[in-house]
């Protein structure tokens, strides 16, 4: 697929065409991904610790939380839930493909995804219901959702080791990366703003990443454009409001994950030069 229109433009017309997909009957779906819920453990600060499994089936693919201009990143309703203060998510560190010619980031076979979830109530039991959504992706794109309904156990105390590995396998933080110094120059463009980063750290491994990120849901982050110049790794990307507002850019709220071969590094806010 190729559009010619304004790179923010292009991005809306996808998701517009991912949101009018038609509908996928569940026993189709159950072929190319399967969900369940991973109930963990409670922990001794009285977080439970628990996680979603997704299921690929053989070639077949799903997303990160920032998917590339490809993808669609997964959403989880929890609306069904009971005694419950919260969820954070934490994301593994994913991989990097290539679709229609497009870059997207995501996870092959298979996804365990932790949880770390609050109690309203911290001794008692926590109802974990609701729906999750997300894309899964071969030669063509489907939509797959599916319902859940589990309760976590307050009593339990034994880790699960696959919710452990997940968690092992997030990216680093910049500190312990060696993460020297970040910084970013921020210029407006003919439809938006234009973000430059230089970040001071060791090489990842191999073609380095890096996928910039804001706080704000509805300003799309264009594919950043990366490079290595000896301690420094360059990154530029494009910013605009999805309906085309005026908008400001939190620099506390900008995230940095550089990808590389040999590890991934998450980077937190990005100072001005």
């Amino acid at each position: 697929m190729t559009c010619s229109a304004p790179r923010a433009l292009c991005r809306l017309l996808i998701l517009f065409c991912a949101l009018f997909i038609l509908p996928v009957p569940s026993t189709a779906q159950e072929g190319m991904a399967r969900l369940t819920v991973l109930p963990g453990w409670r922990s001794d600060e009285g977080v439970h610790i628990a996680a979603l499994h997704v299921t690929l089936a053989p070639g077949w693919k799903t997303y990160w939380r920032a998917p590339g201009d490809a993808g669609i990143p997964p959403e989880i309703d929890l609306r069904g839930a009971q005694n419950l203060a919260g969820v954070a998510p934490v994301w593994p560190t994913p991989v990097v493909f290539w679709q229609n010619g497009m870059r997207s980031i995501g996870y092959k076979n298979d996804l365990v995804l932790p949880l770390r979830v609050a109690a309203q109530s911290p001794g008692q039991d926590i109802t974990l219901a609701g729906r999750v959504t997300m894309g899964v992706c071969e030669d063509i794109c489907i939509p797959f959702t599916v319902s859940f309904d589990t309760t976590l156990p307050a009593g339990q105390s034994r880790p699960d080791p696959r919710i452990i590995e997940a968690l092992k396998n997030r990216p680093l933080s910049a500190e312990k990366a060696g993460v020297r110094d970040v910084r970013c120059t921020i210029a407006p463009t003919a439809d938006g703003i234009e973000i430059a980063a230089a970040i001071t750290m060791p090489a990842a491994g191999g073609t380095e990443t890096v996928v910039l990120e804001t706080d704000d849901p509805q300003i799309w982050v264009a594919e950043a454009d990366s490079v290595r110049k000896g301690g420094v790794l360059h990154a530029k990307t494009e910013l605009a409001h999805v309906y085309g507002d005026a908008f400001a850019v939190n620099r506390a709220g900008l995230r940095l994950t550089v990808l590389g071969k040999d590890r991934a590094v998450d980077i937190k806010g990005c100072p001005a030069r």
